[in-house]
C-alpha cells in the first residue's frame, strides 16, 4: 500500500537541489529510514505475540506477578535495544559514507523513519480502536458480556488490533523520534560547534545502549507492591545512569573551552563558559525533562491517582459528567505539559548565553538525553499491550483461575498507565525535535539566500512572504493554518474509527441476530469477518491524513513564502503538543477509571456507573490510541518536508530565477491534492454511513 507513495517521494527527494551524491544519497537515506522504521514495527509485533501466551502462563505461577511483569517488560527492551541500534546504524553510515555533508543526507533518513511511522501509527490506530470500540459497544453494553468473551466476533481483532497499533505503531513512532532528533542535532551541531557538534549527539546516543541495558536488567516488579512502582524506579535509575554515563563523555571527548573547538560558529565562540558543563547541563535538562512528564501523567491517568479517581467517581452520575471531568483533566495536564516543555527550552537557551544557535543545537542535544532512555521507554509501552492480550488470551482460555485473573487485571491497569507514560514523552521528543528542526529550517532559508541579490528583495509582495515577524499578516495567517492541520489531522484520525467502528458494530450484531447458538457456545463467530473488516478499512483509510500531512507544507511554502511557512511550523508545534497530550491523558484515565469501576467500585461490572464508564472508555479509545500518537509524527513530517522544500521556494520566489507561474501551480496542485483528500474522506464516510442504515 505504501510502496508507491515512498517511490513518488523518492523520485521527488532525488529532483531537489543539490550535488549528485547528495541527491542520490538523500533518496537512498529516505528508503533506509521507512525500510528500518517498518521493521522496527515488524519486530514489535513479532516479540509481543510470543510474550502475551507466556505472561498468560506465567500469571498461573506462586510468583505470577513478578514473573509477568519481567516478561513483559523485557519484551519491550529487545524492542528498545533494536531502535537504539538501527537509529545509530543509519546516522553513522552516513556519517562514514558523506562526512560533513551527512546532515542533508540524513534528513531523507528522518523523513523516511517519521513518514512510515505516521502511516502505521494512524493504520494501527484505526484498526485496534476501531475493533476495541465495537468488541466493547455490542459485548459489554448491549449484550453484558466480558471483555475479550470469545461470543464476541470481534475479540480476535481487538487482540490482533493492539499488536498493531501499540507494539508496532510505537515502536516505529519512538524510532522515528530517536532518528529525527539524532538528525536535528547533526544538522545544528554542524553550524553551533563544527565536526565535534555534530559527533558528540552520536556519542550521547550511544551512551543510550548501555542505559537501556541497565533499565532493563534493574526494573524488578515485587509481588507486594505496585507494578508501576517497580518500573518507575527502574526509569529513574535508567535515567540517572544516563547523566552520569554522559558526564564521562564529555569530559572525555570535548575541550574546557569553546575557542578550542574547531569550527565553531561565531555567536558560540564569545560564550564564556566551560562547554562541557554546557553540554551535559542540556543532557540533563532531557533527562530531567522526561522524569517530570513521568511522573505528571501518572499522576493524571494512574489507578491510583485522585483525578482518575474522580473521573471514575463521576461514573455514578452517567456518561456525560464522565465524559465531562476526562476532558477537563485532559485540558489541564495540556496546559501543564506545555508549561513544562516550554521551561525545558528556555534552560536551554539560558545555558546557551544567548548564543542562537548554541541554543537549538542545546534543544535538540536535550532530546537526545531524554532519548537516552528510549530502550526503558520502548519496554514500558510494550508491557501496554503484551499484558492487555495475556488478559485477553486468558479470558478466551477460561483455563485461569480468579487469582491469576486478578494478577492479569493489575498488570493491564499497570500497562494502561505506561502506555500513557510513554505517550507524554513521546510527545516531548517530538516538540524538542520539531523546534530544533525550526532552527535547521531556518539555517536553509538563510544559506537559500545567501549569494542573491545580496540578500536584499526589492518586489514588497515577495518581501512580506518572507517576513519572518509574528506581526506581519501573512505569518498569522501560516500559523492559523498550521493549527488548523492538526485539529483536521485529528479528525480524520477519530472519524476514521468512527465509521469501521459503527461498521463492526453492525457486523457484530448481524452476527448476534443470525446465529443465536453464539450466545449458548453451540455456534462460533466469525472472527475473519471482522479482522478483514478491520483490516480493509486500516489499510483504505491511512493514507487520507498522512497525505494531508504532506501537501499543507507544500501548499503553504510555494503560495505563500517561506515566512508564512516558518509560521506554520509555529502553528504546528504549539497546536500539536496541547492536541495530542490533551487526546492522550483523556483517553488514558477514561480506561483506567473504567478498570476501576470494574474491580468492584461504584457498583462494578454490570452497573450503570460500569456502563457510563465504559462509555468514557470507548470515546477515549481513539483519542489515545490514534489521534493522540499520530500527531507526534506529523509534527515532525511538516517540518521536515518545510526543511526539504525550503531551498526550491527560495529559488523560485525570491532569487534571479523567481518564477510566480511554476510556485503558483505548485501550491495549486498541492492544494487541490489537500482539498481533493478532504473531499474524498466525507465522501467515503457517507458511503459507509449509506451501507449501515441499508443493514439496519
Amino acid at each position: 500500500t505504501l510502496a508507491p507513495i515512498a517511490g513518488v517521494v523518492f523520485v521527488l527527494l532525488f529532483a531537489l537541489p543539490g550535488e549528485t551524491p547528495m541527491r542520490v544519497g538523500r533518496s537512498v537515506a529516505f528508503l533506509s529510514g521507512a525500510a528500518f522504521s517498518g521493521a522496527i514495527g515488524y519486530l514489535g509485533m513479532w516479540l509481543a505475540v510470543r510474550a502475551n501466551v507466556r505472561v498468560a502462563a506465567a500469571s498461573r505461577t506462586p510468583r505470577g506477578k513478578s514473573e509477568g511483569a519481567r516478561i513483559a517488560f523485557r519484551t519491550g527492551g529487545v524492542v528498545g535495544m533494536c531502535v537504539v541500534g538501527l537509529g545509530l546504524l543509519g546516522v553513522c553510515l552516513a556519517l562514514l559514507i558523506f562526512q560533513a555533508d551527512a546532515p542533508g543526507v540524513l534528513e531523507g533518513f528522518g523523513f523516511g523513519a517519521a513518514l512510515l511511522a505516521m502511516f502505521m501509527r494512524v493504520g494501527g490506530g484505526i484498526f485496534t480502536k476501531a475493533a476495541d470500540v465495537g468488541a466493547d459497544l455490542v459485548g459489554k453494553v448491549e449484550v453484558g458480556i466480558p471483555e475479550d468473551d470469545p461470543r464476541n466476533a470481534a475479540t480476535i481483532a481487538d487482540n490482533v488490533g493492539d499488536n498493531v497499533g501499540d507494539c508496532a505503531g510505537m515502536a516505529a513512532d519512538l524510532f522515528e523520534s530517536y532518528a529525527v532528533t539524532l538528525v536535528a542535532s547533526l544538522i545544528l551541531g554542524k553550524t553551533a560547534l563544527g565536526e565535534q557538534g555534530m559527533v558528540f549527539p552520536i556519542i550521547i546516543s550511544a551512551v543510550g545502549v548501555f542505559v537501556g541495558l541497565i533499565g532493563v536488567a534493574v526494573t524488578r516488579v515485587r509481588d507486594d507492591e505496585s507494578g508501576l512502582h517497580g518500573i518507575n524506579r527502574g526509569f529513574y535509575i535508567a535515567a540517572a545512569c544516563g547523566v552520569l554515563l554522559s558526564m564521562v563523555a564529555a569530559f572525555g571527548y570535548l575541550p574546557s573551552s569553546f575557542a578550542d573547538i574547531n569550527g565553531v560558529g561565531a555567536d558560540t565562540l564569545e560564550h564564556p563558559g566551560d562547554p562541557r558543563f554546557v553540554l551535559i547541563g542540556a543532557v540533563t535538562v532531557g533527562v530531567a525533562l522526561g522524569a517530570v512528564i513521568l511522573w505528571l501523567t501518572g499522576h493524571y491517568t494512574g489507578t491510583e491517582s485522585g483525578p482518575t479517581r474522580r473521573v471514575a467517581a463521576a461514573t455514578r452520575t452517567g456518561a456525560a459528567t464522565v465524559i465531562l471531568s476526562g476532558f477537563g483533566l485532559g485540558l489541564e495536564s495540556a496546559a501543564l505539559t506545555a508549561g513544562i516543555i516550554g521551561v525545558g527550552i528556555v534552560a536551554c537557551f539560558l545555558l546557551a548565553g544567548g548564543a542562537t544557535w548554541l541554543a537549538l543545537f542545546l534543544i535538540a542535544l536535550a532530546g537526545c538525553g531524554l532519548l537516552t532512555t528510549v530502550g526503558v521507554i520502548v519496554a514500558m509501552d510494550t508491557f501496554g499491550p503484551v499484558s492487555d492480550n495475556a488478559q485477553g488470551i486468558a479470558e478466551m482460555s477460561g483455563e485461569v483461575g480468579h487469582e491469576a485473573a486478578q494478577v492479569l487485571t493489575e498488570l493491564d491497569a499497570v500497562g494502561n498507565t505506561t502506555k500513557a507514560i510513554t505517550k507524554g514523552i513521546a510527545i516531548a521528543t517530538a516538540v524538542l525535535a520539531a523546534t530544533a528542526l525550526f532552527g535547521a529550517y531556518n539555517d536553509a532559508v538563510a544559506q537559500g539566500r545567501s549569494g542573491m541579490n545580496n540578500g536584499v528583495i526589492s518586489d514588497a509582495v515577495v518581501r512580506a512572504m518572507a517576513d519572518y515577524s509574528v506581526v506581519s499578516p501573512l505569518t498569522l495567517i501560516g500559523m492559523i493554518l498550521g493549527a488548523a492541520t492538526v485539529f483536521l489531522f485529528a479528525y480524520f484520525c477519530i472519524d476514521s474509527v468512527t465509521r469501521t467502528a459503527g461498521t463492526i458494530v453492525f457486523e457484530v450484531r448481524r452476527q448476534f441476530r443470525e446465529a443465536p447458538g453464539i450466545m449458548d457456545g453451540t455456534a462460533r463467530p466469525d472472527y475473519g469477518r471482522v479482522v478483514d473488516i478491520c483490516t480493509a478499512a486500516s489499510l483504505k483509510e491511512l493514507s487520507t491524513p498522512g497525505l494531508l500531512a504532506v501537501f499543507a507544507p507544500l501548499a503553504v511554502g510555494f503560495g505563500l513564502g517561506v515566512g508564512p511557512l516558518a509560521g506554520f511550523l509555529a502553528g504546528t508545534i504549539a497546536a500539536g503538543v496541547l492536541m495530542a497530550v490533551l487526546l492522550a491523558n483523556s483517553g488514558g484515565a477514561w480506561d483506567n477509571a473504567k478498570k476501576i469501576v470494574e474491580d468492584g467500585q461504584y457498583g462494578g461490572k454490570g452497573s450503570r456507573a460500569h456502563e457510563a464508564a465504559v462509555t468514557g472508555d470507548t470515546v477515549g479509545d481513539p483519542f489515545k490510541d490514534t489521534a493522540g500518537p499520530a500527531i507526534n509524527p506529523l509534527i515532525k513530517v511538516t517540518n521536515l518536508v518545510s526543511l526539504l522544500i525550503a531551498p526550491v521556494v527560495i529559488v523560485t520566489s525570491e532569487g534571479p530565477s523567481a518564477s510566480f507561474p511554476l510556485r503558483a501551480a505548485i501550491a495549486g496542485v498541492a492544494a487541490l491534492l489537500a482539498f481533493g483528500v478532504i473531499v474524498l474522506a466525507k465522501r467515503r464516510s457517507r458511503v459507509v454511513q449509506d451501507a449501515d442504515l441499508a443493514a439496519i
